[in-house]
This record gives structure tokens, sequence and C-alpha cells, in this order.
């Protein structure tokens, strides 16, 4: 049986602030007159919206799947629209795969195919909400929008022969809106004495698709211009395992950071091996 030792837990958190307006479709909460077309998601009791980690999470995997070039062969969702991710097919795949192992494969994969050298997926990614007592937040709150918090974006789809338009209404986030803080915890796992360097490697990948994030877009209507967003004051910390046995502190890696790219994960990779290495 695989002998998987937790060997630490590098702590990603920092502020997302929507640069255009932003848009994370949620269910209609009824069929009223007059209520909009496509709806934001809104937190079930403040109303507030907020930035649910699995859309969070679901882009920066989809980014690093068209970075790698991997095929998209796991169907997640087969009616429209259909939806699809890389799974790996086989072990060796899987080894050298950091999608999957950074985001995981579906347990009925795992348990049909029989792998022996599976870990558990390293990266969790929180729900982010609206900053609590910061001015984007308080300016948002004394706004005269469309509805509280959001802006109703008009749209019209044009006949290409009839030029009839038909018009819809978005909702959306508006454009300076500051979520926070977000979390991202990524786990680095020691599996039958093989030690975490691989996971300390994969690190960076994490990086790399807030990266990729930034430049693209989160939500819907990214192509008509919703959607981008900004990581801002990014800490890391790592917390050691022993930290989580009461006898050591966690150690901070960066501090209100404001540009992705000024994380070097090479720094990061040879702070984490030492840090392991005297015990973690």
């Amino acid at each position: 049986m695989p002998n998987l030792t937790l060997r630490g837990k590098v702590i990603i958190t920092g502020e997302i602030q929507a640069v255009t307006g932003l848009h994370i479709g949620g269910a209609a909460a009824g069929l009223d007159i007059g209520g909009i077309d496509n709806p934001i998601i809104r937190h079930p009791v403040t109303r507030e919206p907020y930035i649910p980690g699995s859309s969070l999470r679901g882009k920066m995997r989809s980014l690093l799947d068209r970075h790698f070039g991997k095929e998209a062969n796991h169907f997640i969702q087969r009616r429209e629209p259909v939806v699809r991710v890389h799974v790996c097919e086989n072990e060796t795949e899987y080894a050298a795969c950091p999608v999957c192992q950074i985001f995981g494969v579906t347990p009925g994969e795992r348990e049909r195919r029989g792998w022996t050298n599976l870990k558990p997926a390293r990266l969790i990614v929180r729900d982010v909400y609206l900053a609590r007592d910061h001015e984007a937040t308080e300016r948002l709150r004394q706004a005269k929008t469309d509805l509280p918090f959001t802006e109703v974006k008009w749209e019209a789809a044009i006949d290409r022969i009839t030029a009839a338009a038909v018009p819809r209404q978005n909702e959306r986030v508006p454009a300076g809106a500051v979520f926070a803080p977000f979390e991202l915890v990524y786990s680095l796992y020691d599996l039958n004495g093989s030690g975490s360097d691989r996971d300390i490697q994969w690190l960076r990948y994490v990086f790399k698709a807030m990266e990729l994030l930034e430049d693209d877009y989160l939500g819907g209507y990214g192509s008509r211009g919703a959607g981008k967003i900004k990581f801002r004051k990014i800490e890391v910390v790592f917390k050691p395992r022993r930290y989580y046995e009461g006898e050591g502190d966690l150690v901070t890696l960066a501090q209100k950071v404001d540009e992705v790219r000024q994380l070097p994960p090479g720094d990061y990779a040879d702070r984490l091996r030492a840090l392991i290495q005297e015990g973690g």
C-alpha cells in the first residue's frame, strides 16, 4: 500500500481586483418580469457577489492544459455546453504531468486504472468574497448601481441579414471591485520515501497559471471585454510539517508582491528543500 506523508503546505494569499466588469454566472432566482437575462452568482445570505473557488481553479487548470498542449480527453459534462478536461491515461504519463498532479484526477479514473503512484490533488482554491473594510467595497456599496454591487450591461445580437437587434442584459460586478483574501493552498507530499522535490518544482506552475489568467479572463463574456483580473498584494508562506505538530513556525516566502512575475519559483524551491531537510 502506498505510504503518503505530508511535508508541508504553501499558502498563497492576496487580493483579486476586477480590472474590467466581472460576470460569473449564477442561477436566476425566478422568472420575474423585468428580471436580468444573465445574473451573476451571489452569496445566499449576504447577497454580495463572490468568486467561487471552483471557477478560479477550473480556469487555472484549463489555461495550464492549453499551455502544455494537453488533449481534452475527459468529459466533465456531455450535454451542451460540452465540458472536457485533460486526464492522463496511464501511470507513466501521470508521473510527468504537472496538470494532473496539481489538480488531480477523478477517483473513478484512479480506481479503474489501478495506479499505484497517485497522490491527492496538490491545489486547494477557496471561494473569494468582496474585501471587507476596503475602500473599493465601500465605494461599490455607496454607488448608485443598477442592482446592489452590480451593473447591468446591455448588449445586442445583430441579425446579419435583416440587421434586427435582439437586446439582452448581462449583470456584472463593476471594474475596480476587490475580492480578498484569495487563498490557494498547495500541499507537498512524499510518496513511499521518494521525497517531495517534484512537488516543489511544480509549484512554479501554480504561479504560471496565475500569470496566464491575468492575460486571459475569468467568468463569461471575456471576448467582449469582461473578466480581466489582477492579483495584488500577494503573500506566500510555508507551513512545514512541524508547524502542525506544534514544534515550528510558519515561514514567510514573499510579502505584498503586486506582480506574479516577481515571484521567483527557483528561489522558493531552494528554500523549501532546505526547510524540509531541516525537519519539515
